[in-house]
């Protein structure tokens, strides 16, 4: 008997390292749909939100895991579930709006009912009209109810997958990224303070890669560069889980002045000042002396703490090259005053028409430009050398690197 030959990569990698990336990754669409189904539909947990945007039992938010539409609603006092905003019917995505509160779930097309765990409670005329039509006799809806996903709730954040694969959260942070995670989630209540989205022409990798970046944050961004935000020449460090999919940037707020290092950058303009420097009013407040802790956490969000801006980053692929991206901007529910204003101030540094995060939603469109146009050149992801180690600095690029080795064994390349 002939046994079924394994299936061949989709593309080959251009080399054995993953210190140069095959610009096809970023454009390929059937490279893409391999990603849809191995990554995000596959055994990794993907973010879907936060605890507080669903306060109450009924209380629920849209969201979506790849391009699959998802609806997140608190079903009970202690439990969330997330299921497919999907009519098990035909197919139909029900729920329209973003957030919002109900008792149940109805499809506006032929009006079959589910309750907040998305079974089916009601079908219209299921016993036909006057003994004509009907569904059939064995037509059983506790098999027809909205398709459920696995959850994890984990200190205030939401987590769901697809697959029955994927380790338990902690588990797949690894101990490393888990004790990261805790200095901003901790247990301690959040509350929302508001929302951004933008549609950015570009992979979704490219986002990932750029929060994995230090190199281009001392370099492209004035404001970080100017005023002494996120620079070369601070304390800092790149850290990544054992498998390199995950990962943080470190670092500790600098004195705005001039020195050997910003002689040498472009964009550092001393000259530069601000009409209400509230924006730079920092205050500590969380455990250990730094100021950055930008994760990764592959494939789906990137979670900020840029001095007293938190906030969730939330990537959502709409296609080989665009992608949403999401920002939901939060403080703890215990805040005074004084620190709720301080980070609506500081919010203002980030989103689309942020001080700092304009330019990265900018430049990764104009690396889709390039890459999309050059289908069998090379990015050079070598800064930093070849390996995909842990480093006190952020003149590297060695958690990109990270984060392709893992890809790679992932898609079979």
């Amino acid at each position: 008997m002939n046994m079924p030959m394994q299936p061949e990569p989709l593309r080959k990698w251009p080399k054995s390292q993953s210190s140069r990336v095959p610009y096809w990754v970023y454009s390929d669409p059937v490279v893409y749909q391999a990603e849809l189904e191995k990554i995000f539909y596959g055994p990794h947990w993907s973010y879907v939100g936060l605890e507080a945007e669903i306060p109450e039992v009924g209380s629920f938010k849209t969201t979506w895991i790849g391009e699959k539409p998802l609806i997140m609603v608190r079903s009970s006092e202690q439990e969330i579930t997330v299921v497919e905003n999907r009519c098990a019917h035909r197919g139909v995505r029900f729920c329209r709006h973003k957030l919002g509160k109900a008792k149940e779930f109805v499809c506006p097309y032929h009006q079959w009912m589910y309750d907040l765990e998305g079974n089916l409670m009601g079908v219209p005329f299921r016993r036909g009209v006057r003994k004509k039509g009907g569904m059939p006799q064995d037509f059983d809806p506790k098999q027809h109810g909205l398709t459920r996903l696995r959850v994890e709730s984990v200190n205030g954040a939401v987590w769901a997958t697809f697959s029955q694969h994927t380790p338990p959260f902690r588990q797949y942070l690894g101990p490393r990224m888990f004790k990261h995670y805790q200095r901003v989630y901790s247990g301690r209540p959040l509350k929302v303070l508001g929302y951004n989205r933008q549609r950015i022409p570009a992979n979704w990798k490219l986002m990932m890669e750029n929060i994995k970046d230090p190199y281009h944050a001392g370099l492209l961004h004035v404001f970080f560069v100017t005023f002494g935000l996120f620079r070369a020449d601070q304390k800092s460090a790149v850290e990544m889980d054992d498998s390199g999919k995950h990962g943080i940037l470190i670092s500790r707020k600098g004195e705005q002045k001039e020195n050997d290092v910003t002689a040498g950058m472009r964009n550092f303009d001393n000259e530069l000042t601000l009409e209400d420097d509230s924006i730079l009013d920092y205050k500590h407040e969380l455990p250990g002396e730094d100021t950055v802790g930008m994760i990764t956490v592959f494939p789906s969000v990137i979670l900020q703490q840029q001095v007293n801006s938190l906030s969730t980053r939330q990537i959502i692929p709409r296609g080989p090259g665009e992608m949403d991206f999401v920002w939901t901007h939060f403080g703890y529910a215990d805040d005074d005053d004084e620190m709720h204003q301080r980070r609506l101030n500081q919010a203002n540094l980030f989103g689309p028409a942020g001080l700092v995060s304009a330019d990265d939603g900018e430049v990764v469109a104009f690396s889709q430009d390039g890459l999309g146009a050059f289908d069998n050149a090379e990015a050079v992801v070598e800064m930093g050398g070849h390996d995909t180690g842990n480093t006190d600095h952020m003149v590297t690029e060695t958690a990109i690197r990270a984060m392709y080795e893992y890809y790679r064994e992932v898609m079979g390349y």
